[in-house]
């Protein structure tokens, strides 16, 4: 992989990773367009690193107020609002965390292809659509209860399929259960934490464990580049997703889509 496609790839990571448009899907296109050869263990390491050093930094403050609540609840026995929360995050993790573990070699060997990204960015972008005109945007993620948080996780782990959009289909959830636009990202945002977390060290131990060479300066590019966008792109998507909606995100993936289609059709 050359330096410049390393810059691609992490500035595609960084961008996708939080708009709900599927950054596996615009991963994985380059290599299906292009011809672009994988982009190693190493690389997505380096990627996966530098998204959560993002989110992390873009709410810093949120997660020491979190985990401070959420180990006084374990040791103190403490309960408040940020305690609340940090638990329902926890739960909303552990269904991609189960389906990823049951159906991983399934997703790898049959629904990584550009077919299936096509439908999935097609229909999921509908579906994102219609959820988001008749949303009635009442709560914030703090007033989010188990079943909630348990169905938003749900949209989560059906995510896994390329095309679908983690970020997309957690959004989607959290806005038909009544989110406001703006508490629906922000719950997306920190359910990525965990979820980018447990995602880079399953990379990181394959990587230590295959004693695959490693290209520093493409390592460094990528986790760079990651960080970079995807901490703009976090900034910018909060400040504007309650006066756009999600329509403009909608509009791309049907575009997307359709040209994938129209692109597969001429093989």
């Amino acid at each position: 992989m050359s330096h410049f496609e390393a810059f691609v790839l992490a500035l595609i990571q960084g961008l996708t990773e939080f708009l709900p448009i599927s950054s596996s899907a615009h991963l994985i296109l380059p290599s299906q367009v292009f011809g672009w050869a994988d982009q190693g263990l190493a690389f997505d390491v380096a990627v996966h690193v530098g998204t959560l050093a993002a989110v992390i930094l873009y709410f810093r403050k949120e997660v020491v107020a979190l985990l401070t609540a959420w180990v006084a609840s374990i040791f103190k026995g403490h309960r408040s609002a940020e305690s609340k929360l940090a638990w329902m995050i926890v739960l909303a993790t552990i269904p991609a965390c189960i389906f990823g573990l049951l159906m991983k070699d399934f997703i790898e060997l049959y629904l990584r292809s550009a077919w299936v990204i096509a439908c999935t960015t097609i229909i999921f972008g509908l579906l994102l659509w219609w959820v988001d005109k008749r949303a009635t945007q009442q709560s914030n993620e703090y007033q989010a209860d188990w079943k909630q948080s348990l169905f938003i996780g749900l949209a989560q782990a059906a995510a896994m399929i390329p095309g679908t959009s983690r970020s997309g289909a957690t959004m989607t959830a959290a806005l038909h259960l009544g989110f406001t636009r703006e508490a629906a990202a922000r719950f997306s945002f920190l359910m990525s934490i965990p979820i980018i977390l447990l995602a880079g060290s399953y990379l990181s131990l394959k990587l230590v464990t295959s004693g695959q060479a490693i290209d520093f300066g493409g390592l460094g590019i990528g986790l760079a580049v990651s960080f970079v966008s995807a901490y703009a792109c976090i900034h910018v998507f909060l400040k504007l997703v309650t006066r756009l909606g999600m329509l403009p995100f909608v509009i791309y993936r049907l575009l997307l889509g359709a040209g994938l289609f129209a692109f597969l059709m001429m093989q």
